[in-house]
């Protein structure tokens, strides 16, 4: 019971880092100019490892607790 609750804590934490980020890259290059130069690729690059990281914690939840 326990797990379950921490595991959907987690992963809607894991899933709002990505909205966040997502949200933060869209607006710096709407923003353009310098800060889009020095932020929009490093936004990107973040967004893409949270997204890999979030996918392999939901995969591996729905492997070893498929009860």
């Amino acid at each position: 019971m326990i797990s379950g609750v921490i595991l959907k804590i987690l992963s809607i934490i894991l899933l709002a880092l990505v909205g966040i980020v997502l949200i933060l890259g869209i607006g710096t290059l709407f923003k353009g100019g310098e800060t889009s130069k020095k932020y929009s690729n490093k936004l990107m690059q973040l967004r893409v490892l949270l997204q890999f990281i979030a996918i392999l914690a939901l995969v591996g939840f729905a492997y070893f607790f498929k009860n």
